[in-house]
């Protein structure tokens, strides 16, 4: 297994307990996509999968965000994706499978996380262009719901993820329950497990969310 990321020093923890080699990258930069298939080949051959979850998220009004919002996202999300299908492609073994995490976002944006979503849209977008251009190639979405704990909100400004949350709630956006990020890795390991399993199976879009009803929205008082 390969696992790749900008910072080294998570990569080094990761690393410590898993059987793995550790890959500095910025899927940003096109070279560093490409030295990083380039490595992952060199010490694991063809792949088998590609699991793409590079992401970042502002967390401000759509009237607030600014071009460098626009270009963090576009550039992780759809850049750097491009980027490293584009340096995966020649590598990706017969059945091999590229998995890409989304978001449930796409379709239903938050108020806040307008150019997350739309950038994950993209994203999605860019996904199903790779896969009609490469019909024999696995290519699939994965979007993702609500999962706590995790570091997607660390550097939310208080103040604004209450207001936000707020008026998630109102929209009929917030689930009672989140996933668990550990329930979640099982249960897309598993899955991609079973999709390398049968080469012959297409696994296009899916959807991981927690099964439980939205917040009551008229338990959040409206604004005046």
């Amino acid at each position: 297994m390969v696992v790749a990321a900008r910072r080294s020093d998570r990569l080094s923890e990761l690393v410590r307990s898993n059987d793995a080699l550790a890959v500095t990258c910025d899927v940003r930069n096109p070279d560093d996509c490409r030295r990083m298939l380039e490595e992952a080949t060199s010490a694991l051959g063809d792949l088998d999968l590609l699991v793409y979850c590079a992401g970042v998220a502002p967390l401000r009004p759509m009237v607030e965000t600014t071009e460098d919002d626009w270009a963090s996202v576009l550039e992780t999300h759809v850049l750097g994706l491009h980027h490293t299908i584009q340096a995966a492609m020649r590598h990706l073994s017969e059945s091999g499978v590229i998995a890409v995490l989304s978001s449930e976002t796409v379709g239903k944006p938050r108020p806040g996380l307008g150019a997350y979503g739309a950038s994950k849209a993209a994203l999605e977008e860019c996904v199903r262009a790779w896969r009609l251009e490469h019909p024999s190639r696995r290519l699939v979405n994965v979007a993702i719901g609500a999962t706590f704990p995790t570091e997607f909100g660390d550097a939310f400004d208080p103040k604004v993820l209450k207001s936000a949350i707020d008026d998630w709630t109102r929209h009929g956006l917030m689930t009672e329950k989140m996933l668990d990020p550990d329930d979640v890795a099982g249960a897309l390991a598993g899955t991609l497990a079973s999709a390398l399993d049968f080469p012959r199976v297409g696994f296009e879009d899916i959807v991981l969310r927690p099964p439980s009803p939205v917040v009551n929205r008229f338990s959040v008082r409206p604004e005046e």
